[in-house]
């Protein structure tokens, strides 16, 4: 079954002293682009939830966010009572008032609180290593969700393409009735004599470089190869855009050869539903 590349997914984590929220966001990309952002104190593992996201998530534009929120009982940042209590003689000795006042104006001057920098605790690492596990299987959840939405709107657009092509063989002999009878006539206001076998044979020539009974066979071929890559067990994105540039080029080929208005119609109702698929399959992992 096909997947999407559009995906989200979301973990959050309550530790004694701090929440941790780890979000996955993911949009269509050619190749896998990873935005990391993070407290500096994760910074040393970051290669590892990288190369983990690239494993679970294979291609796309991941926005993957690690967020922290400490509680009340947690904090990285200290008074400095030296600081303070130097800073408040000082202003005694300038304001006249009281040691509340004096501690107040003196806890906004520089350096009255001090941040002691957090160190990696690998405890807490591996109940995060194991939330971003659990968060890459909800956005492939999604993923998948989002891909039955895709498949089913292949499914109708490949359904209609074929249908299509089932009128253009239904037309196909009143072409060439309607090529036959436009050359006659051509023949006919020259007012010239010409060589009954001769017009017979070149005729023949010249319907059979229209014929498109060749593209006709593809195109049904790679309708088929589209429907059975759209049902195998791995997601390729790439290859169905391959897929889809061959149904492009038989579809153009028979236009260029119709040369008949009912045909041309078809055709370009035919690249209508296949512009419809490759703005979609833009999506596919």
């Amino acid at each position: 079954m096909i997947q999407s590349m559009t995906g989200y997914g979301k973990t959050v984590l309550q530790l004694p002293t701090k929440k941790i929220t780890i979000e996955l966001k993911s949009l269509n990309s050619k190749n896998l682009d990873i935005n990391v952002r993070m407290p500096s104190y994760y910074r040393e593992k970051e290669i590892d939830a990288r190369k983990k996201l690239a494993k679970g998530l294979v291609r796309g534009k991941i926005d993957f966010s690690i967020y922290v929120e400490d509680n009340g009982d947690a904090t990285s940042s200290k008074v400095n009572e030296n600081v303070v209590k130097e800073y408040m003689r000082q202003l005694k000795n300038i304001v006249d008032s009281n040691d509340v006042e004096l501690l107040k104006m003196s806890i906004r001057l520089p350096d009255s609180l001090k941040t002691e920098r957090e160190e990696l605790d690998e405890q807490e690492w591996m109940q995060i290593d194991a939330a971003i596990d659990e968060t890459i299987k909800k956005i492939n959840i999604y993923r998948v969700d989002e891909g039955k939405s895709l498949y089913n709107d292949f499914i109708l657009r490949i359904s209609n393409i074929e249908n299509l092509l089932e009128k253009i063989i239904e037309i196909n002999p009143q072409r060439i009735a309607n090529v036959r009878e436009k050359l006659q006539k051509t023949i006919a206001e020259l007012e010239t004599k010409i060589d009954e076998n001769r017009f017979e044979q070149e005729l023949i020539y010249y319907i059979e470089k229209l014929d498109i009974t060749e593209e006709e066979v593809r195109l049904k071929n790679h309708l088929a190869y589209f429907i059975k890559e759209l049902n195998g067990p791995v997601s390729n994105g790439k290859k169905l855009a391959f897929i889809t540039q061959e149904i492009g080029r038989e579809i153009n080929t028979i236009g260029s050869k119709s040369n008949f208005a009912d045909m041309q119609k078809v055709v370009v109702q035919m690249k209508d539903e296949l512009e419809k698929i490759k703005e979609q399959g833009l999506n596919v992992l």
